[in-house]
């Protein structure tokens, strides 16, 4: 009998994979509470030094395989749990748990490693929730060798898992690569989520990931059949005849179709009336502009620099900063980027950020952003100086995030002329047509932004955060989740108001959000007038297939009358409605 499983689907260019189940049971133990006596702290803190010194040992051997032709560059993630594993924030901390609570270091760095997801949780940037997932992978590295097992993972000489899909609790970002380059054809894990680090990896490495769902290795059984749709988040096990039919030739489509769409790369983008439309990326790292390129990317929509305040004790100066547009610049070729400054709430990994944050009951309603930035100037003016001079070097946007009033605007723009003067005394070259531009990304940009485009340069249009300010829900919130919903009609009346605002002054308005890699929404967005879109690189080719078929003037009559049935029909069938004809 077919047994079917329900998770988090990470769809990747092959978002179906079939192949015998290897079960990794590492890390089912629990923790429980040990207590010691005085007489036993010093050995238990000693216990716990040898663990940490073992798993750096054992990182650094995994560190020294990553094979070099890797897509990412994972080795900046284990570098990241390296450093963690010598921050004193956690072993300091979990020595004093041992000494004053008087219990196992098992039990102390459990209480602890508790203690910092739970920060992690409540922080509003998206990616810094993820960091969550380091504490974990780093926590669970350690208790392995505390508990006198060894978590080095297989040797990539062991046994051969090519053709297999990967069960586990959880996988690090070391043990993805591996076993991938080992290939692994899928993951399956108990936890994680769309936004992990592993999650990131798989979708770069194109093997498609079923996450969360809880206590699947206590099920399956290692080299029973499995069947991964990492687009629906199904996992089918011991499945029939029919399925196994269906999915078999489901796979070949794809790799069809994957090979379909390689072919339009060099293909101008434009509709079949001949408008241009730009297909842009989404990057967080560097090491992304060859995937964006190689998916025809004709930008960098949305340049992330969080990334830079990750893992350390100070900030990134003026030219750190100037160093890594520069680079971003010269691997482009020439392509434009548009860089979004600073957009972090309270960072508690980062003692400088931390100083400069608040302690908030809310982090996603709290100090964050432009907020931030505009509140400590020491943390904005050295990247739009930086941003500035590098737009001397290649063609640059500067966009401000989560702008809520044409107040904030106002005072962001006066530091950039301010910066501009102090550039021109120190004899530093920038470019000073530097577009600037707003993210639109909260219902009160959204409503004002006209009086926002009269300001700008250009318009973004965040649909991430605007549909979950809208909807008042948290999309990383497992319990109202299901809430987020991209094709609800006040958000699509919104999006239409701010395309509206802007081809109204003439100011170009792109959308950066997850939204606008959505194949469903492509015909949508386009028939309101859309002509900028940006995304995560492996979406673009999904998105160039449907605008070369589209007829913009078609999709604008067609688009008017589905917002006159809005209030009287489905949204989603208006919009299957839309894409069907």
């Amino acid at each position: 009998m077919t047994v079917a499983f329900q998770g988090i689907g990470i769809a990747s260019a092959c978002s179906v994979a079939l192949g015998p189940a290897f079960v990794d049971v590492r890390g089912r133990g629990g923790v429980t509470h040990t207590p010691i006596s005085v007489d036993q702290v010093q050995r238990e803190i000693a216990r716990f030094d040898l663990a940490v010194t073992s798993a750096r040992q054992a990182l650094k051997r995994v560190r020294a395989q990553i094979p070099r032709h890797t897509p990412v560059k994972i080795a900046e993630f284990i570098d990241a749990h390296l450093l963690m594993l010598e921050d004193a924030a956690l072993v300091d901390e979990v020595r004093r748990i041992v000494a004053d609570q008087l219990c196992s270091a098992e039990w102390a760095l459990q209480l602890h490693g508790d203690t910092l997801v739970e920060i992690f949780d409540q922080m509003d940037d998206p990616y810094l929730r993820t960091r969550r997932d380091d504490i974990e992978h780093v926590v669970h590295q350690i208790q392995t060798f505390l508990h006198g097992e060894n978590p080095q993972p297989i040797n990539l000489a062991d046994q051969d898992l090519v053709g297999y899909v990967v069960v586990a609790r959880d996988l690090t970002p070391a043990d993805a690569i591996l076993l991938h380059h080992r290939g692994a054809v899928a993951f399956v894990t108990e936890y994680g989520g769309p936004m992990s680090h592993t999650a990131i990896l798989a979708r770069s490495l194109g093997v498609p990931a079923v996450m969360g769902i809880h206590d699947i290795t206590r099920y399956l059984r290692s080299d029973e059949l499995l069947v991964v749709d990492g687009e629906s988040g199904t996992v089918l096990a011991n499945a029939d005849d029919a399925a196994l039919l269906y999915y078999r030739q489901r796979a070949r489509d794809i790799e069809a179709r994957q090979r379909r769409l390689r072919e339009l790369v060099d293909r101008p983008s434009q509709t079949r009336n001949g408008v241009a439309i730009r297909l842009q990326a989404n990057l967080e790292l560097p090491e992304d502009i060859d995937v964006a390129k190689a998916n025809g990317a004709s930008g960098v929509g949305l340049y992330r620099t969080e990334f830079l305040y990750m893992n350390r004790g100070d900030l990134p100066d003026e030219e750190e900063h100037l160093a890594n547009y520069a680079a971003m610049i010269e691997s482009l070729g020439g392509m434009p980027i548009t860089i979004r400054t600073l957009d972090l709430g309270v960072d508690k990994r980062s003692s400088a950020c931390a100083e400069r944050g608040a302690n908030v009951t809310n982090p996603a309603l709290g100090l964050r952003a432009i907020r931030l930035c505009l509140k400590e100037p020491g943390l904005f003016r050295p990247q739009v100086r930086a941003i500035l001079r590098a737009s001397a070097l290649g063609p640059i946007r500067l966009m401000l995030p989560l702008v809520t009033s044409v107040l904030e605007l106002d005072r962001a723009l006066a530091i950039i002329a301010e910066l501009k003067q102090q550039l021109d005394q120190d004899g530093l070259d920038y470019d000073d047509a530097m577009p600037v531009g707003a993210m639109i990304e909260v219902p009160a940009a959204a409503l004002t932004a006209r009086a926002i485009a009269r300001r700008m340069d250009f318009l973004s249009i965040g649909t991430n955060d605007l549909i979950q300010y809208t909807l008042a829900i948290d999309r990383l919130d497992d319990s109202v989740n299901y809430l987020f919903d991209p094709a609800h009609p006040a958000i699509l009346r919104l999006v239409r108001l701010i395309i509206e605002a802007g081809n109204a002054l003439d100011i170009p308005v792109g959308m950066c959000g997850e939204m606008a890699g959505d194949p469903r929404f492509t015909r949508l967005l386009i028939g309101l007038g859309l002509r900028e879109f940006s995304m995560q690189p492996g979406a673009i080719l999904d998105i160039k297939e449907i605008l070369l078929e589209a007829d913009t003037l078609e999709l604008q009559r067609r688009t008017e009358y589905l917002f006159t049935q809005l209030d009287h029909a489905d949204p989603l069938r208006l919009i299957e409605e839309l894409n069907a004809t």
